[in-house]
Parts: structure tokens; sequence; C-alpha cells
């Protein structure tokens, strides 16, 4: 088994940054794809990042590309969500995820690990 804990949430201003982290434990010797999901009040979870476990790939859901970079540091058994220029409609809760496959995908059914989340509030 996987175990996913995040970290690094906040309230900040819009126009600020902050950097979610995800430390894994458990089960981490396979090639997990690591994913970023987040969820509003009434909305559906939805797709942020994912990062392949070389790291050569990564995904972004068009609403973050150019502001958001996802990275990973094997060695420390991390994955890193820089979120950069916050949006008040970024306010979610955050979720660390971790899938098994051999490729990238935005699905939430195809990750088998979640972390508790870590919320994310963004003043206006």
């Amino acid at each position: 088994q996987v175990q996913l804990v995040e970290s690094g949430g906040g309230l900040v201003q819009a126009g600020g940054s902050l950097r979610l982290s995800c430390a894994a434990s458990g089960r981490i010797f396979l090639r997990y794809i690591m994913g970023w999901f987040r969820q509003a009040p009434g909305k559906d979870r939805e797709f942020v990042a994912a990062i392949s476990w070389s790291g050569s790939s990564t995904d972004y859901t068009d609403s973050v590309k150019g502001r958001f970079i996802i990275s990973r540091d094997n060695a420390k058994n991390t994955v890193y969500l820089q979120m950069n220029s916050l949006k008040p409609e970024d306010t979610a809760v955050y979720y660390c995820a971790a899938s098994s496959q051999g490729w990238i995908t935005s699905s939430p059914y195809e990750y088998a690990y979640w972390g508790q989340g870590t919320q994310v509030t963004v003043s206006s």
C-alpha cells in the first residue's frame, strides 16, 4: 500500500504563490504516476496536473497552464505543486494521488491511492 500526505495549503492573496507538497510512504518502489486534483464545494473533483516517474512527462489542465508547475524528488519520495499567480477560482481542497498505470491520465478513476487533501483559499 501507498500512503500520501499533503501539506503547504493555506490562505493567500490573489496573485500570490503557494507550494504544495505530497510525501509518499509504504510501497513506493513502483514507478507511480503522480497527480494533483482539486475539488471546490458543490463541484466535481477535477484534474489539475500529473507527472511521470522520471519527471520527463507532465500534463496540466488548461486553466492552470503557465501558472502551476508539478515536479517530483524521488530521493525524498515527494511530489510538489508550485502554484503561481493564484486566482480566487483556484480555491479548493487539493488532493495528491498515485497511479500504477504506465501512462499519464487525467481520470481520477485511474488513481488508486489518495491523500486526505489540503485546503487552498485565494482571496480577492
